[in-house]
């Protein structure tokens, strides 16, 4: 019983920030038809009436799908492809609504607004990236849906060690930049002064320009409070690979 209740009030918050949503986020891809949503087989994955299976992209959601279940069942969805995953899925951008509803509410908007999905670590272009990082940040502000749980909360750089039970998953991690350096084609953005045990994040150094551009030059990071998003992987200390802006975000 208190389980269905749970699932009722996450329907009803889901509903509720879905109808008072903005029209329209600036995230688009190949227009890919619409379809009537048969099943949820993940917090983000969903198959269509059509025999499509849509991957969501820009998000990390919980694999249970009970927030995804409550908002899409039986809903219409109009479909902006971005690409095909490795399995055969439709990585795509979704819309709860009929094609010539203008007020079309983006799906991935509604379940972060609702604090049940991070923005991922490749939530494509800068607008879009944009208009997700927003929807994140006021669920986590209001400590909605998942974001109440201390569990869920950014970890902690200054906590991190290699044996951290998150390596290899998906991960927030904030804190204190102490230095940036260069070695070869890498830029190194440390948050410790052991560069071999401590968190750091890995920059290609091709890729500074497009970051400078972007409001986030690697030099200028150090003693700045960031938050960061990725993989969180195992080499002598832990340490996230991040290739695009968006993967960094200014605290202060």
């Amino acid at each position: 019983m208190a389980r269905m209740i749970g699932r009722a009030l996450i329907a009803s918050a889901l509903l509720g920030l879905a109808a008072g949503a903005p029209a329209r986020a600036e995230c688009s891809g190949t227009p890919a038809g619409t379809g009537v949503v048969t099943a949820v087989r993940d917090g983000r994955t969903l198959l269509l009436a059509d025999g499509r299976e849509i991957r969501l992209a820009g998000i990390e959601a919980s694999a249970d799908g009970v927030a995804l279940r409550a908002l899409v069942a039986g809903q219409a969805l109009r479909i902006e492809r971005i690409s095909d995953d490795r399995y055969g899925r439709v990585v795509a951008f979704a819309y709860i609504g009929e094609p010539k509803e203008a007020a079309a509410e983006l799906l991935q908007i509604a379940l972060l607004k609702a604090g049940q999905a991070r923005v991922s670590a490749r939530p494509g272009p800068k607008s879009c990236a944009q208009a997700l990082l927003s929807a994140e940040r006021t669920a986590r502000a209001a400590s909605l849906g998942l974001w109440a749980d201390p569990n869920f909360a950014p970890l902690r750089s200054q906590n991190l060690t290699i044996s951290a039970p998150e390596m290899g998953q998906f991960a927030l991690i904030e804190g204190q930049v102490l230095s940036v350096r260069e070695s070869g084609a890498t830029i190194y953005v440390n948050f410790g002064r052991r560069w071999t045990r401590d968190f750091a994040v890995t920059i290609p150094k091709r890729e500074a320009r497009n970051f400078a551009a972007a409001g986030i030059e690697p030099k200028m990071l150090e003693r700045r409070r960031v938050r960061v998003r990725g993989i969180l992987e195992r080499r002598s200390g832990p340490i996230i690979d991040v290739t695009v802006p968006e993967q960094i975000e200014l605290i202060d």
